[in-house]
């Protein structure tokens, strides 16, 4: 899965970005697969995960809250769990590991952080994509510092327009940098979004 992968940013402020995609097997374990999610979003919760998201049924907005998302993970759902910090992140991955579900799992961040973090508790990678960035007609990309907003969302729904409106109403004082980044989080359907990141992004773009 790459929708998690392709994020723009420094090594400072992606050192608070890690997503961790869990999944069954189409075909080879999906049924009854439902139950096994579920606990993983409960268990990625417990250790101090900001966002939860499920790419079949959508977010906490979409659905009405966490305890929705939590009550309607079915089986075949592909679900995401945001982390801000590389201790909360290996605390999770721990807790996967001795739950023992028997899904796929798939960590997203910077590559050296990931790696140690997976050291840390004792896992082997089994696969390593690495994202190759931009080509092509780059130069008509939105600034830099929309990009580095923008590709929280791997599916592309928290628009370009939309984030400038959103630097918009935090320069001009009509809401907080957090406010506006839960405003960014909102169409991201999947909860692939740090509306931690985005709103110390979002702090830096008001002070500069």
């Amino acid at each position: 899965m790459t929708h998690t992968l392709h994020r723009v940013g420094t090594a400072e402020n992606l050192s608070e970005d890690y997503v961790i995609l869990v999944m069954p097997s189409k075909d080879i374990n999906h049924v009854g697969s439902g139950p096994k999610l579920r606990r993983f979003l409960e268990i990625s919760l417990e250790s101090g995960a900001i966002k939860i998201g499920d790419c079949r049924k959508g977010n906490e907005y979409h659905q009405g809250g966490i305890k929705e998302v939590l009550a309607h993970v079915e089986d075949r759902a592909v679900v995401h769990a945001v982390f801000n910090s590389r201790e909360t992140l290996v605390r999770a991955l721990k807790r996967i590991k001795e739950a023992e579900l028997g899904l796929s799992v798939v960590v997203s961040g910077l590559w050296d952080r990931v790696e140690q973090c997976c050291r840390e508790v004792g896992l082997e990678k089994h696969t390593v994509n690495h994202s190759l960035g931009r080509w092509g007609r780059v130069d008509k990309l939105p600034p830099q510092e929309v990009l580095q907003i923008h590709t929280m969302c791997g599916h592309g729904m928290v628009a370009a327009s939309l984030i400038e409106e959103v630097i918009g109403e935090v320069k001009q004082g009509k809401v907080t940098p957090e406010q506006g980044a839960e405003k960014l989080f909102r169409p991201c359907m999947c909860g692939i979004f740090n509306p931690h990141r985005a709103a110390s992004l979002l702090r830096t773009m008001v002070k500069s």
